[in-house]
């Protein structure tokens, strides 16, 4: 015995995975997969440990969030937390025709407002109880100068906010992160003038972000912003089995209470690794948890035009080896999987899986001013999610001023509607004179003989690189702000 025979003391040792008791053969068993001895632990070390209690009645609260989140439900209501209207709905003038052209050095705010179309006028109004934040993780912090600086540059035609109105956790000093600067700056210009909230959430679990962390911050708060933006995720074998569904757990009670989660999907395709000296594509997570909205990337077909938009090859997507599909999106992903032709081989993904993404939204060549400098070409899908929440932002102020509930879990209406309000990515690329081997609508997996570094395709409809499509605002506004 390495410690004092006590259960506390025991219990800190192997969570810390340095315990050197060595049990028999039939109580291996019951170690958790994959740990190992690394000897005793210094009396000195300082252990973190996290004490989680395992959660009772997931199932009713799985049928729960289904039924609020199902617009055909007569239990819908957006979320268990229902929000009163404090003003009136202001009237939206005529949207500009879509696909208008425009010459750009670099992906702006006013670009992504051309691109999906907004008006001047699509911005908060400043009078209701309309919220929305991002998640900071792995010391990634950003600066209220670089967020100052980046709206005087960028943002001089629409109305904004310059600063974030609260940050929840701890805020490091230091050098801001490309990441946090991306992620505040673009939520912040997408959903222009609507209070932003910042949580942060230093530390790391497993060598990764603490995201059961941050999520029972959200669970222990009464009052917090609708819209979350999360541009961060971990390979779905990198994390211990009872890790992912505790934090699945979590993200099933935000979905019941009525928040709206987006995730990006990530940016390398459907991925890679060797599973007994055979390729699989490799899902990310918690882009693959049933209970979010997972945002994929695309590029502007001309880099240097607002045009149609292409799929960006490192747009992450595929099918989850952990989470079942959902029922929301069967239909949808049967008729990929059974219609499109360049699936790849069965052995390299999961296909009853939950299939993921959901929406997409430009996630090439970004400006973002990071420790007062403006940097070019910032890509991504960590700047793709930020866009699209920041304009379901936009959506849920038109709904609360209607006396509406805001969005909340999105999916299964998203899949209900058949992506109505969005671009269709594929449909676009239809357009483009050459189109080679369809290169140009697939995202990127394995480099080896029988892929040849090819994932998942583009098609019409839902698919596994752009999900539904990217957001064309007023059509968007105009299917969401429905009951």
């Amino acid at each position: 015995m390495c410690c004092p025979c006590s259960l506390l003391g025991l219990l800190a040792l192997f969570v810390a995975g340095r315990c050197s008791y060595s049990p028999e053969p039939d109580q291996q068993r019951t170690l958790p997969p994959g740990w190992v001895s690394l000897g005793r632990a210094d009396p000195g070390e300082e252990l973190s440990l996290t004490f989680a209690l395992r959660q009772q009645n997931v199932e009713r609260l799985s049928e729960l969030v289904q039924a609020v989140s199902d617009p055909g439900s007569s239990r819908y209501v957006g979320g268990l937390h229902r929000f009163p209207p404090t003003s009136t709905l202001r009237q939206r003038p005529e949207p500009q025709v879509p696909g208008t052209v425009g010459l750009h050095l670099g992906v702006t705010p006013s670009v992504i407002r051309e691109r999906y179309n907004l008006t001047a006028q699509d911005v908060g109004s400043g009078t209701t109880n309309n919220s929305q934040a991002c998640a900071q993780f792995l010391e990634q912090y950003f600066h209220d100068s670089d967020l100052a600086e980046f709206m005087r540059l960028f943002g001089g035609n629409f109305a904004h906010q310059a600063s974030v109105a609260r940050v929840v956790g701890q805020q490091g000093r230091g050098h801001a992160g490309i990441e946090a600067s991306l992620d505040v700056e673009y939520l912040m210009s997408a959903g222009a003038n609507i209070s932003t909230w910042v949580y942060s959430s230093p530390g790391r679990h497993e060598s990764q972000e603490p995201f059961l962390q941050w999520l029972l911050l959200l669970s222990n708060e009464s009052a917090l912003p609708h819209v979350h933006t999360v541009s961060y995720g971990d390979d779905e074998d990198s994390l211990s089995s009872a890790y992912i569904q505790r934090v699945n757990t979590e993200l099933m009670k935000a979905a019941a209470r009525g928040l709206t989660l987006l995730f990006a999907s990530g940016d390398s395709g459907a991925g890679c690794w060797s599973v007994s000296g055979r390729h699989r594509f490799r899902p990310s997570f918690p882009a693959s948890s049933p209970y979010v909205t997972t945002v994929g990337g695309t590029s502007f077909q001309n880099p240097f035009r607002v045009t149609n938009e292409v799929v960006d090859y490192i747009s992450g997507g595929g099918f989850s080896n952990v989470f079942p599909r959902p029922s929301y999106q069967e239909e949808a992903v049967a008729q990929y999987l059974s219609s499109s032709p360049h699936l790849p081989p069965s052995s390299y993904f999961n296909a009853s899986g939950r299939a993921y993404p959901d929406v997409a939204a430009l996630s090439d060549g970004y400006w973002v001013v990071s420790n007062h400098v403006p940097i070019p070409w910032v890509s991504g899908t960590s700047a793709s999610t930020p866009v699209f929440g920041g304009l379901l932002s936009l959506i849920n102020e038109h709904r609360i001023l209607r006396g509406l509930p805001h969005l909340g879990f999105l999916n299964p209406r998203l899949y209900q509607q058949h992506g109505e309000g969005l671009f269709d990515v594929s449909m676009e690329e239809r357009g483009v004179a050459t189109y080679v081997r369809v290169t140009r609508g697939c995202h990127e997996s394995c480099l080896d003989e029988e892929v040849e570094g090819q994932g998942f395709c583009s098609g019409p409809g839902w698919d596994p690189v752009t999900g539904w499509g990217t957001p064309n605002f007023p059509a968007l506004l105009k299917t969401l702000i429905n009951p």
